[in-house]
């Protein structure tokens, strides 16, 4: 499902997600809890304000980058 997000650039572009939205409806990432990199894509396990966990990917590209929700975990 594509995402759209906001994102913190220190030392590169694009370094972390402060934000999301899906379905319209905004969440803040309190934490990252990992990342991890494929050939051509980073990959974000996050916290969001709402307590529950995402899994955010990010795929640069020439035309634009893609955000896509992985997956989702509701807390327990």
């Amino acid at each position: 499902m594509r995402i759209e997000v906001e994102c913190y650039s220190g030392y590169k572009r694009d370094e972390r997600p402060l934000w999301f939205r899906l379905e319209g409806r905004c969440f803040e990432v309190e934490e990252v809890l990992d990342r991890w990199y494929g050939p051509e894509e980073a990959y974000f396990k996050v916290r969001a304000d709402d307590g529950n966990l995402y899994i955010l990917r990010h795929t640069p590209g020439e035309h634009g980058d893609l955000w896509t929700l992985q997956a989702f975990s509701a807390r327990a």
